[in-house]
């Protein structure tokens, strides 16, 4: 999987905004462009429309929390080996929020950032396929570039009531941040991760994800359409399934189930 093309750092450029609608269409669209390229962070004071998983909405408070898209080159990366994509930022997350928040810090499947057990942050991760790049050597070629869009608590108190469970950093230490040098340290955290996705280290960093899933060994219930069942998380696996142990051990896709909590 190593490569050598030589990439920005991510977080380079660092484009900070006071409001967008989402920061994830608004990279996308510098992207198709040709305005962007591999490195760049489009950060938000606030959004309007901000995207979460499955249709859902992120909100966020105006200027207290992390609101971050990137761009990041996954040229490299087989098609069907995609998760790896998940879990490379996943860590990069996880290595961020534990730095402050502790060892509680876990990641929940299939892209939550939990502290014991409430939500501090989430990831949406958008693909643009097959865009044509000017290359280094001034012809043109195709890349695949994922749009990373993070959304972490910081400095927010108070939350919505149709927030569940909700948790921020101020809330965990007491303190108040910096929100936007909180967020070019997270850049640094996924580049860290993403230069090793490079070097073939995404079996490593599998091993490590699994290490810091939420619920690992013990039971909980899921539900799948109307069933709700108890059964012992187990991990996930290389194609982002979710292993469990039941009467049998079984494995389910990316919003196969939902967890009940």
């Amino acid at each position: 999987m190593s490569s050598s093309t030589t990439f920005n750092t991510i977080g380079l450029p660092f484009i900070h905004l006071n409001t967008v609608e989402s920061s994830n269409t608004f990279l996308l669209d510098k992207l198709r462009s040709n305005l962007a390229a591999h490195g760049t962070a489009v950060f938000a004071d606030e959004q309007t429309a901000g995207k979460g998983q499955m249709g859902k909405v992120w909100k966020s408070e105006p200027c207290q929390n992390i609101i971050l898209s990137l761009a990041i080159d996954v040229s490299f990366i087989p098609i069907n080996n995609q998760f790896c994509i998940s879990v490379m930022v996943a860590l990069g997350c996880y290595k961020f929020f534990c730095k402050y928040a502790g060892e509680e810090t876990t990641i929940k499947w299939p892209n939550d950032i939990y502290w014991r057990e409430r939500k501090a942050g989430g990831i949406l991760i958008e693909t643009l396929n097959s865009k044509k790049w000017k290359m280094e050597n001034g012809e043109w070629g195709k890349k695949r570039f994922a749009v990373v869009g993070i959304g972490i608590n910081i400095n927010q108190t108070v939350f919505s009531e149709g927030v569940k469970n909700p948790v921020s950093l101020k809330q965990i230490t007491g303190k108040q941040f910096n929100v936007v040098d909180l967020a070019k340290e997270l850049c640094t955290c996924i580049n860290d991760e993403y230069v090793r996705l490079q070097n073939d280290k995404q079996t490593q960093q599998l091993i490590e994800l699994n290490k810091i899933l939420f619920k690992q060994n013990e039971t909980v219930k899921l539900k799948k359409e109307q069933v709700i069942f108890n059964c012992v998380i187990k991990g996930v696996n290389e194609y982002g399934k979710l292993l469990v142990q039941h009467s049998v051990y079984e494995s389910f896709n990316l919003h196969e189930v939902e967890w009940v909590i």
